[in-house]
């Protein structure tokens, strides 16, 4: 793989991290600790890639799917997560961990020794969070016994809509899986997108990608385009099933 370091025993990928992350295979990682961006918080483009917070949340609950994916059953999870969002990030990961300790990270000084508090509509953040979890343990255990199974089959129902929109999209223009990953460069992904499998929504630039690649298909092919839906519209639809699959589960 390009772009590795060894230091000592150690060897740094330096990559995006879904696409390394599909390459391991499943329970071989004993320790996740993970710092992703926080969203909004710094001012670089890769802080503020995303159309809004939905959108930011699939995209990290792509990477939870995978992490979830390659740690081992008696593994853990650290992962770092702004003031902002934390809450959100929390309830997201209890749907596939269960999450031992919301650690906050109090800073003794920052920026905010200057404001004038007067002037603030807000507390001024002082912290950041660490959120600390493992795989589900004791009379509930996904690894291990029929639960993970079962809430997979409910999900992939609950998701249905989607899955079906992607789905049929696909069935409509006879659009290859050699088309998909050429237009995208993501092949691990086409049956994540395009079955019920495991099923992902693909993030916004992906989405654009296959817009481009299907109107073209249509085109050549004298037919309807597919796949007309904003992108942002199917993350709302996304978080509200995902919320009611979590209501089913409780």
């Amino acid at each position: 793989m390009k772009n590795t370091v060894k230091i000592g025993s150690a060897e740094l990928f330096n990559g995006d991290c879904l696409q390394y992350l599909s390459t391991l295979p499943d329970n071989s990682v004993d320790l996740i600790v993970t710092d992703p961006p926080y969203f909004k918080v710094k001012p670089n483009g890769w802080d503020n890639q995303w159309r809004g917070d939905a959108d930011y949340l699939a995209w990290l609950d792509k990477c939870l799917a995978e992490f979830w994916r390659v740690l081992k059953p008696n593994g853990s999870l650290y992962l770092f997560c702004g003031h902002r969002l934390a809450s959100d990030i929390e309830i997201m990961m209890r749907d596939r961990f269960r999450v031992l300790n919301h650690i906050i990270w109090a800073k003794p000084s920052g920026k905010w020794n200057g404001c004038n508090k007067e002037s603030l509509r807000a507390y001024f953040p002082a912290t950041e969070r660490i959120l600390f979890a493992e795989h589900y343990q004791g009379p509930v255990t996904p690894k291990t016994d029929g639960y993970d199974r079962k809430s997979q089959e409910l999900k992939q129902c609950v998701l249905m809509p989607l899955i079906t929109y992607f789905r049929e999209a696909r069935e409509a223009l006879g659009v290859t899986s050699k088309q998909i990953a050429d237009a995208t460069g993501k092949k691990s992904m086409v049956s994540h997108w395009f079955s019920g499998s495991q099923w992902q929504l693909p993030n916004e630039e992906d989405y654009r990608k296959l817009q481009a690649l299907f109107s073209q298909v249509a085109a050549d092919k004298d037919q309807n385009s597919e796949l007309a839906t904003p992108h942002h519209m199917l993350v709302d639809e996304y978080h509200v099933l995902n919320r009611r699959h979590g209501e089913l589960l409780a």
